[in-house]
Formats: structure tokens, C-alpha cells, sequence
């Protein structure tokens, strides 16, 4: 059977197909069409059908791209209504009093993704026990269909208060909307999120309703070209929690695929760090607009089960209860634009070239200067050989458009095109230290894994700069998130709010509980039994008289003794105190299930057993060593587990790999880039050598003062 993905980026959309039987992979790139991002998926596959790629034989689909975040965050959503509890209809207007900056005056709320006057009410009420107050006023749900009429309505959504206890009140008023309404998609919040707070719960539910009827339509289309092109299915999503999900599943709650492309990278990351025996892994995709990092602990990348959408040190932004692989995003990319502010210093980012006009190498009418015509300028990349030579890269209009950066910095075009660069990568740090240095990780102790187009070029400064222990590039780093959805696997996240004392009775509830999402949670997967489900199990405690909870790993043969100590470690671990002697309590229940099928994993490559064929160019590796004649290899013909020096450059179709002076290099024996930096040994040593000065002063001082 043939396994196929495509990711949709925003500059190019990627795929990738495996052979189970042969082990063949076929791989293509072709530009991102952001009006309508299928088209882009189809023009790759025609590339990989001229390539030999067999459709006919093709039994597995899945697909990942930015639909979701791109409709929200142009606001090309569709015209949205919302249902909710008398007396709560603003909500969404008033939200949460917290600011990003506590102290920055210039913080403001951004306005809801429903207008006031499609925001309706009903009269209906339950307790936070999930006990009826209040019968639903049906005729207010009529009245409320009625006026969806009138305005031109497409989405609705509805969110009663506390339906997450019982969402009896939801069900009866979805059923009457969407007989009412049936051209209408209704959307209602007991079936995306069992959790509480309802702000957030509203905002999650409107922000669904208002992208369901696109992802209905974009699927659709997508399913019923894949079917004339010869493929019978499956067709999977790729999920922002690092799974994948059929296309009715992803339609029903299409808010799970709001990180859809970076996810699958993450989940590439895993199956990578899993093959190389790491598993803390700090992970970095750069692509054509953005950067996104992740950090990856145990094997098992980090989950933020409240998503902020768009917050910003000056906007809170959209909280969302949706399971989303906690990833830090920045603009910074390939296609990254250069310009000097008002102020007169150069920045890089956040807006990006794209695919069109792209870079102004590109020769597509691009005439501002971006980070990949200053790795043109510099010699990183070969013109003529640029994305396996299907696009042709033009020096002269790189030098040009970096000239004017130089002549307004009062730089030549080399020096100029180094400052790009160097901003550039000063971003990606900062992103990169945010989910380490700043959450209490040591980068010295991690695996740095770079993916993206544009991520090779950039990872050996990244990983001097963070010292890290090891850098990997993977097996065709310019298509790595494509890649990563055929090594994810089809999983499901059930999170649901409770209220119960932390004592011994309570474990054997939790336990029922557990049970039944787990029955729940196969039959979405399709599963009869357990036997092939793997399932991971958490809850969320804090101490009594908190606001906010921690997630705390569960295990259903944990004694009562055995979860308080995993919770004091979280604990200390979140807000740098804990409270042995507190009593604590338990608010949510966190099942992750996970269909244990075959999917995608690295094999042995064949050893070239020859001396690569090597040329050389020229590189400008910065004022201090200036222009260097590096060697050029082609990954595929270097010998495994073989050490080569840097300075060099490793091409290849999707990426090209820069080394610098003091590193090593090497292919693993399922292919891996392996960098190890030499200055790190002599910055442990140097590091070593400083703790030890301080101890001994210590000592001295404390032998003073007895």
C-alpha cells in the first residue's frame, strides 16, 4: 500500500508518498496557492504522478495545512451567530480582566469573533452539578432560528452555562436549530469541550462555528479531486495534538487543526528522536514565513490544553480549549523581509515574501530583500541548483536588493547581508529560549532537530548559539512536516471538568470515569477492544483556595500517596513552590487514546562505500574569517557513520546544510545529519572550571566564618 501526505505552508506545499512494500518514497514541492490551497496540494501531486508516482495504489491519505489559522487570522470567516444562557450574552465582550504585560497600558482586548447583535439568548439553566434549574424555553431557540434566518447566518454556535455537567439543554437546542437551519452548521460546545470556564468555552465555540463551514467546503472539494486522481482512502487530518483524524471527525471540531502543518513535524521529531536514542529533543522547523519551536521531554512533546490564539505582549489574544502541541511561533523564515524602520535600524520579519512574489532571487517581481537572497549573497546557496533545480535563483537581484539595505546601514552587500542573517537567527534564539531557559530547561542537555526549508541553512549558528548537545537534520528537511504526518497515528483527547477532594475514595471515581471515556474514546478511533489502543491518563489538581490547576500524569494502580507526590512535583515545578502540608483537589480528568497501527519509520540506507564526489564555492562566513572555499557534498553520497570537518555545505533536493568552522558531521545509519560542535566540549570545560571556582569559594568563606 501507498502511504501519502501533503503539508500546505505558506510558501510551499510539500508532499510525500511511502511505499510499504518496496520502501520507494516519492517526494515532491510545489508553490502554496493561498486562494485556494488545494490546488497547490493537486499541482503536487501531478509533479510526483510525472515522477512515477502511482495513485492508483495509493490507500492512505493525509493532509495538513493553515486553513484554520489563515480564516481566522484574516477574519475570512463566516458570518457566525451564537446561542447562549440568558443573561450571558456578553461573555465574549467582557472576557477575562487578565493583561499579557501586567504593567503595559497599551494592552487591549480584542473584539469578539461575534458581533453583539448575533449573540441571542435562551432561557434555560443548570448548576454546576449539572442539575436542571430551568426547562429550555423552546420557543426562544425558534426565535433565535428565526432571526439567523433574517441575518444571513452560516455558522451558529451554542454554549449554555454549565453544559459541561449536562448538555441535555445543547442537544435538544442543536436538534431544533439544525431542522430549522438546514442549510446552517450548527456547532455545539458540550461536543468540543467538556471543560469549564465559560469565557473560554464561548470563545472556543464560536471560533469553531466560524471556520466549520470552510473546512466542510475545503475537505469536500479536496475529497471528491483525490477520488477523480485514482484514491480510495482513508483521508486523515493532521491534528494540532500531534494525531490524525478522518475527515468528518476533523470537520465536526475543525478547531483542532489549527496548528495542523507544525504538528506534524513535532510528531516527526519524536519518531526521529526515537530512532536516534533521544529522547529530549528541542525541535525547529523554519520555514518560508515563520519559525515554530517545540520542546520534546521524555519522548512526548508538550501539550497546552488552553491554546492562545494571536496573544501578543499587547493582547491577550483567543484562549480556546483545544489540545495543541505547545509550539512558539515567530516571523521568521526563508522569505522574511529586511527593511529599516523609522528609527533607522534593520529589521527582519515578521512579513514574509511568500511564495508570490517570493524572495526577489526568485525573479518573480520581488524586489525587497529577505533572508534567502542574503544566503544567495553570501554563497549558501547554488543558483542553478535550487530546489533540486526547479526554480532558478538570480545572485545579481539578490545583490541588488540587498544593496539598498547596505547603502542605508552604510555596509557593502556581504556585510549587509550577514546583519540579515544575524537578526534573523537572534529571532529564532529568542524563540527557542522561550520554551527552554525561560520554563527551566537547559538547552546544554538537548538534541536540537531542524526541519524546513530553510532550517539547515540556519541550524549550526542556532545550535553554537544554544550549545546544544547534539544537532540532527533529518531526511528531507524541506518536506519534514509532511514526513511527520505518515509517523503520526490517529488519536483522540477527552477532557472533561470534575470536582472531587483529593482523598483514597476519590481515585475509585476517577477510575469509573476513566473507564468510560476510554470506551468513548475507542469507538472514535474505530477500535472494539484495547488491545491495539494505547491510552495516557492525567488529571488537574491544585491546592483548595487556588484559581488555576496542574496537570499531574495518573496511573489507575497509583495509591492516593503516590498522585500527592506527583503533584507537589508539578507543582514546584509550575510555580516554584509547593505545599506538602495543603489539602488539594481535583478538577479534570485528561484522556489521550491513540490507535497503535502501523505508520512510518526510518530504515537502514544504503552505504555509498565511495568517496564523495566533491566540488567547492565560495562562503562568507562573517568579517572575522571573510570569504572560505567550502567543499559541497550531496547527502546521499556521503559514507555512513564517516566524520567530515566543517567548514562545508550538504546539499540536497529540499535544503541545503551549512557547517561551520569546529564542527563534525556525519550520516547515521537511517541517514540523519548528525553536527556535533567542538567549542561546546571546551564551553562545558570552561563551564565546569567556573562552578568549581565559586564552590571553593564558598568553602573558603564558610571556613572563614567558623
Amino acid at each position: 500500500m501507498m502511504r501519502l501526505a501533503t503539508d500546505v505552508g505558506g510558501t510551499f506545499t510539500d508532499l510525500v508518498a511511502y511505499d510499504d512494500a518496496t520502501g520507494a518514497l516519492y517526494t515532491a514541492k510545489s508553490l502554496t496557492t493561498t486562494h485556494d490551497q488545494s490546488i497547490g496540494v493537486l499541482d503536487a501531486i501531478s509533479l510526483s504522478e510525472s515522477h512515477g508516482l502511482p495513485m492508483q495504489q495509493v490507500g492512505f491519505f493525509v493532509h495538513g495545512g493553515t486553513t484554520v489559522i489563515n480564516a481566522i487570522t484574516e477574519r475570512k470567516g463566516v458570518r457566525t451567530a451564537l446561542v447562549t444562557t440568558a443573561g450571558f450574552r456578553d461573555v465574549l465582550e467582557i472576557g477575562r480582566g487578565n493583561r499579557p504585560d501586567l504593567y503595559n497600558l497599551r494592552s487591549s482586548t480584542p473584539p469578539p469573533i461575534v458581533p453583539r447583535h448575533l449573540r441571542f439568548e435562551v432561557r434555560e439553566r443548570c448548576d454546576a452539578r449539572g442539575r436542571i434549574l430551568r426547562a429550555l424555553e423552546e420557543k426562544d431557540v425558534i426565535a433565535c432560528a428565526l432571526h439567523c434566518r433574517e441575518e444571513g447566518v452560516e455558522a451558529v454556535g451554542i454554549v449554555f452555562l454549565h453544559s459541561y455537567a449536562n448538555p441535555d439543554h445543547e442537544r435538544r437546542c442543536a436538534a431544533i436549530l439544525r431542522e430549522m437551519l438546514p442549510n446552517v452548521t450548527v456547532s455545539a460546545s458540550y461536543e468540543i469541550s467538556r471543560h469549564w470556564r465559560e469565557f473560554e468555552r464561548s470563545n472556543t465555540v464560536a471560533m469553531n462555528a466560524y471556520v466549520q463551514p470552510i473546512i466542510r467546503r475545503y475537505f469536500g472539494n479536496l475529497e471528491n479531486a483525490l477520488r477523480k486522481k485514482g484514491l480510495r482512502g482513508p483521508f486523515y487530518a493532521m491534528q494540532s495534538n500531534g494525531g490524525i483524524a478522518t475527515f468528518p471527525k476533523a470537520v465536526e471540531a475543525p478547531l483542532t487543526l489549527i496548528e495542523s502543518g507544525p504538528s506534524g513535524g513535532v510528531a516527526g521529531a519524536v519518531c526521529i528522536g526515537s530512532v536516534i536514542g533521544e529522547t529530549e529533543v528541542l525541535y525547529l522547523d523554519v520555514g518560508g514565513t515563520t519559525a515554530k519551536c517545540s520542546l520534546i521531554r521524555a519522548g512526548n512533546p508538550k501539550l497546552d490544553v488552553e491554546y492562545k490564539l494571536e496573544r501578543t505582549r499587547l493582547s491577550p489574544g483567543y484562549t480556546v480549549q483545544i489540545p495543541v502541541i505547545d509550539i512558539v511561533e515567530v516571523g521568521a523564515g526563508g522569505g522574511s523581509i529586511a527593511k529599516i524602520d523609522a528609527a533607522g535600524r534593520l529589521r527582519v520579519g515578521p512579513q514574509s515574501a511568500g511564495s508570490m512574489p517570493g524572495p526577489a532571487c526568485y525573479g518573480r517581481g520581488g524586489t525587497e530583500a529577505t533572508l534567502t537572497d542574503a544566503k544567495v549573497v553570501v554563497g549558501i546557496f547554488d543558483p542553478a541548483n535550487f530546489a533540486d533545480g526547479r526554480l532558478v535563483l538570480h545572485p545579481k537581484l539578490a545583490k541588488k536588493a540587498i544593496a539598498k539595505i547596505g547603502e542605508a546601514l552604510g555596509m557593502s552587500v556581504e556585510q549587509a547581508a550577514e546583519a540579515i542573517i544575524k537578526i534573523a537567527e537572534e529571532n529564532m534564539i529568542n524563540a527557542l529560549k522561550l520554551v527552554t531557559i525561560r520554563r527551566g530547561y537547559d538547552p546544554r542537555d538537548l538534541t536540537l532537530i531542524v526541519s524546513g526549508g530553510a532550517g539547515p541553512m540556519v541550524a549550526a549558528s542556532l545550535g553554537r548559539e544554544l550549545h546544544a548537545a547534539k544537532i540532527v537534520i533529518p531526511l528531507y528537511p524541506g518536506i519534514f512536516s509532511a514526513w511527520g504526518m505518515l509517523a503520526a497515528r490517529p488519536r483522540v483527547d477527552l477532557r472533561q471538568t470534575i470536582y472531587l477532594k483529593a482523598i483514597q475514595a476519590s481515585l475509585t471515581e476517577i477510575d469509573r470515569l476513566f473507564a468510560k471515556l476510554e470506551k468513548e474514546a475507542a469507538a472514535e478511533l474505530g477500535r472494539s477492544d484495547h488491545a491495539r489502543t494505547d491510552f495516557k491518563y492525567a488529571v488537574e489538581m491544585r491546592y483548595v483556595g487556588q484559581e488555576h490547576s496542574v496537570p499531574v500524569p495518573y496511573n489507575p494502580r497509583s495509591t492516593l500517596e503516590e498522585l500527592m507526590t506527583s503533584f507537589h512535583t508539578a507543582h514546584q515545578r509550575a510555580f516554584s513552590f509547593c505545599l506538602p502540608e495543603a489539602k488539594a483537589e481535583l478538577t479534570a480528568i485528561h484522556l489521550q487514546a491513540k490507535a497503535m497501527e502501523a505508520v512510518l519509520q526510518p530504515t537502514e540506507v544504503p552505504d555509498p562505500k565511495v568517496h564523495p564526489h566533491v566540488i567547492k564555492r565560495s562562503v562568507y562566513f562573517g568579517a572575522d574569517l571573510g570569504w572560505q572555499r567550502c567543499p559541497v557534498y550531496q547527502r546521499t553520497t556521503l559514507p555512513i557513520c564517516q566524520v567530515f570537518a566543517g567548514p562545508a555545505l550538504i546539499e540536497e533536493p529540499t535544503a541545503t546544510t551549512l557547517i561551520l568552522p569546529e564542527q563534525t558531521f556525519h550520516r547515521d545509519r537511517t541517514g540523519q545529519l548528525i553536527v556535533i560542535d567542538q567549542r561546546n566540549d571546551v564551553h562545558m570545560e570552561k563551564s565546569k572550571e567556573i562552578l568549581d571556582q565559586r564552590a571553593a569559594k564558598r568553602d573558603t568563606r564558610k571556613g572563614h566564618t567558623e
